[in-house]
């Protein structure tokens, strides 16, 4: 398989996992063991692509917030956005520092996946007793900006999920409304992630040696792909239970215990 193709798929593969609560790490290791490894640089690169795409996604509710500060319930809710990214990043960078995560190897995101697909079912059940709850507390708003921690220091949990369903947890039982809640703090913690791991990088000198086109490809593709998954998703779980996602991520990860656990 050729270089070019190789990053198209890679592309396509971190924009169709990383807004789905299945996990783009576990995917793409999986992925990057048939595929061929790709450097740092060009895994933060396809994540910018899948940032961008959200963003694309949620323009007009971003406009509105920003232009709608003078009504109250905008500011309440721009405020807890900025809550949770705060909480994210006030923890996980003294945990990132630290160094404080588990290798990217097969057996803890199997691990991971399997027991945040058990978390999703638990989720969904106590989230459905409590009726349909749109609202975003401040309880919540800390809970998800805990959750992206977690979701950092053990790869394979899924950031979405880890947040989602902790939000569903929290309070908010109403699925889009906790997924638009985290998708929108998920913008500026990407971001900010990605940033991080860029300049990290490029003090270390690992910015040498790309092939350009091929970055740019997966990018791309990164981008297309994450921006129809993130439409479909939120219209998908206005009406479905994430049921099928968790039992996925169990089946998957008892898998990759079973078929590649020295990976």
């Amino acid at each position: 398989m050729s270089d070019m193709l190789s990053a198209l798929l890679l592309g396509i593969l971190e924009g169709l996992t990383e807004f789905l609560p299945i996990s783009s790490t576990g995917h793409l290791l999986i992925a990057q063991h048939w595929l061929g490894a790709r450097s740092d640089f060009f895994n933060i690169v396809i994540q910018a692509g899948a940032i961008l795409a959200v963003t694309l996604v949620f323009r007009r509710r971003l406009w509105e917030l920003a232009t709608g500060l003078g009504d109250p319930a905008n500011r309440d809710y721009v405020a807890k956005l900025a809550v949770a990214f705060l909480v994210t990043a006030m923890v996980g960078l003294p945990v990132r520092l630290a160094g404080w995560e588990l290798p990217e190897t097969v057996t803890p995101i199997a691990w991971a996946l399997v027991l945040g697909g058990v978390w999703m079912l638990v989720a969904e059940h106590y989230a459905g007793k409590r009726g349909d709850v749109p609202t975003i507390s401040w309880k919540v708003a800390v809970l998800v900006g805990l959750a992206q921690v977690v979701a950092g220091v053990f790869p394979g949990t899924s950031r979405s999920a880890a947040a989602i369903f902790m939000a569903m947890l929290a309070g908010t039982s109403r699925r889009a409304s906790a997924a638009e809640f985290v998708f929108l703090v998920g913008i500026p913690t990407m971001f900010a992630a990605s940033a991080y791991a860029f300049l990290e990088l490029a003090m270390e000198g690992g910015l040498g040696g790309e092939a350009w086109g091929d970055v740019l490809l997966a990018f791309a593709a990164a981008a297309v792909t994450g921006f129809a998954v993130v439409r479909w998703l939120m219209g998908y779980i206005k009406a479905h239970p994430f049921t099928g996602f968790a039992v996925y991520r169990i089946l998957f990860g008892l898998g990759l215990l079973v078929l590649m656990p020295a990976l």
